[in-house]
């Protein structure tokens, strides 16, 4: 078998430890360190066994040690898929990582720095772009499109034929109608049941999902 490759991990909080057991457990990569983009203090500390080396500015001494592979653990969409532009741009590759009790279905082909997390599934004839997390226990059925940078929380459903946005967050535990549109940088919120299609950068909640907001003021960055 062939040596582990070593990755660094950009983000140090909670979906970061998720992160950093499932490379671990896929036997083929090994934990380089971490980067904290948001707390300096935290520079220098231990994380999950490994530590935090820093912030972006690390990323060109790794590269120079050999550590060619960069995940990006951060909740919040759209600065996951700002970190992942700037590691790209800084010569990483960001590979998919699913955890083994993942179930995805042999046509799928997930983008790169996508996740699926423990429990996840991906029905056949899905397309799921770069940098997506599909959480611990969330599914999403036949033929579904996931845009680049969405984030299917925790126990979400997504029936067959939905589409979602560049950016959006389904929250924990929705539960989404075949046939849905869902739009770009929108938010829909935990337990929401959404039976029609929404637009691009709102915030909507509710059995049924209403609109509630316009924007989605969604931040956590470091999450």
């Amino acid at each position: 078998m062939p040596a582990p490759s070593s990755i660094v991990i950009i983000g140090a909080g909670g979906h970061a430890k998720v992160v950093c057991d499932i490379a671990r457990l896929t036997g083929r990569l090994s934990i380089a360190g971490f980067l904290d983009t948001v707390n300096a203090e935290r520079h220098g500390s231990s994380f999950c066994g490994e530590a935090i080396l820093g912030g972006l500015e690390q990323l060109g001494p790794l590269a120079h040690r050999g550590v060619l592979q960069a995940f990006v653990a951060v909740g919040e969409c759209e600065a996951r898929l700002r970190l992942a532009e700037h590691a790209i741009g800084a010569g990483f590759t960001l590979p998919v990582l699913m955890h083994p009790s993942a179930v995805c279905a042999g046509d799928v082909m997930p983008g790169a720095g996508t996740v699926l997390a423990a429990g996840a599934v991906v029905n056949p004839g899905a397309t799921i772009g770069a940098n997506v997390i599909i959480n611990t226990a969330a599914s999403v059925d036949h033929d579904c499109v996931i845009g680049d940078g969405v984030h299917v929380a925790v126990g979400a459903r997504l029936a067959g034929h939905v589409s979602v946005g560049r950016g959006t967050w389904i929250g924990m535990g929705a539960l989404i109608k075949d046939g849905v549109h869902i739009g770009a940088g929108s938010v829909v919120g935990a337990g929401a049941l959404v039976l029609a299609d929404l637009p691009d950068g709102v915030t909507a909640y509710g059995s049924p999902a209403k609109v509630v907001r316009h924007g989605s003021g969604h931040s956590s960055v470091n999450r």
